[in-house]
């Protein structure tokens, strides 16, 4: 094959891949202009505050869900674990901050380390481990609120209301918070052998085990992570609520994985990115939030379009893959 020929496929081949990651980012900006111009309230400050806001409790959870997605699994215990993490923290608020912080994060690091240890152990399906861990969290839950007859309540003078409720020059604690653990979780995907055995089990785990990564270990740590992170995303939402409430978190899971897809990480693992993902919650937030400022349009509207919007992606993600190994 001439050079002539092979150089046209190649740059065809990276400007699939330029748009496969970045092609969210696109339609987020566009999307953004459109709706500056379209409706007069959707850019004053506070309804972008409140965007942000409302995008943060999402994106951690996407984020843990970015890293399990990246290595080849799914983790559908998320939106459990969310709700759970939510109610401990109100429960544990009564005794104090650091009850509150380290009880939800405990328990659902503790889900999410048995999800890691039988997929990695026993070469379990990550769909149905996680299927049955997100029926244990969710029976946890209801055991511990009286199948949802018990709302636990933060006190109006606990400081642990400061993490949901807080402002730092105007925005919210919890975006601040979000902000952090992206960035970390940056330098963790990007930076570190860690982040480097999470692409390679994604894209060939017998390869990886070839080549001597600790690939048990890693998936243990990944679902580990991705459970902490839900609970966190829980207790962020108690604090901003000031209450556990027992009905959040119900199909969080496919939220958090549309909104990975939707930034560019494949469904079948080894390409991914953090700001994607970020993007991808940011886009899903502005769909919800124009939705809003229609107001004639019922909220179940977001729904549908996110799931068309999904349904698009993955069918531009197949395409781009094809085109590039040609």
């Amino acid at each position: 094959m001439s050079a002539t020929t092979t150089e046209p496929a190649a740059r065809n081949a990276a400007f699939a891949g330029v748009l496969q990651r970045q092609g969210a980012a696109v339609v987020l900006v566009l999307g953004l202009a459109a709706s500056w111009f379209a409706f007069p309230h959707f850019g004053t400050a506070d309804n972008l505050r409140s965007l942000v806001l409302q995008g943060s409790f999402l994106a951690v959870i996407a984020l843990g869900m970015t890293f399990v997605i990246i290595s080849g699994g799914i983790d559908l215990s998320v939106g459990s674990n969310y709700a759970l993490g939510g109610v401990l923290a109100a429960y544990g608020a009564q005794y104090g901050l650091v009850v509150a912080i380290l009880l939800p994060l405990a328990v659902c690091s503790l889900i999410g380390l048995v999800n890691g240890v039988l997929i990695a152990r026993t070469g379990m399906a990550p769909f149905i481990v996680t299927l049955a861990s997100l029926l244990f969290a969710r029976g946890l839950l209801l055991a511990l609120t009286s199948e949802g007859a018990t709302t636990y309540k933060v006190d109006p003078g606990s400081a642990f209301l400061w993490l949901g409720q807080g402002t730092i020059f105007g925005i919210g604690v919890p975006v601040y918070l979000t902000l952090v653990l992206f960035a970390l979780g940056g330098l963790l995907l990007r930076r570190t052998r860690f982040g480097q055995s999470v692409f390679a089990i994604g894209g060939a785990e017998q390869s990886a085990l070839l080549m001597g990564l600790p690939v048990a270990r890693t998936k243990i740590s990944l679902y580990t992570l991705s459970g902490a992170l839900a609970g966190f995303a829980g207790v962020l939402t108690a604090a901003y609520l000031q209450s556990g409430v027992t009905v959040i978190g119900v199909g969080t899971e496919l939220d958090a994985i549309s909104v990975v897809v939707i930034g560019g990480t494949l469904l079948t693992g080894g390409a991914g990115t953090i700001i994607g993902t970020l993007v991808g919650v940011l886009l899903r937030t502005l769909i919800q939030n124009v939705i809003n400022q229609i107001g004639t349009l019922d909220s179940n509207y977001q729904t549908v379009v996110s799931g068309a919007f999904l349904l698009v992606v993955v069918v531009i993600q197949r395409l781009l893959a094809r085109s590039r190994t040609r």
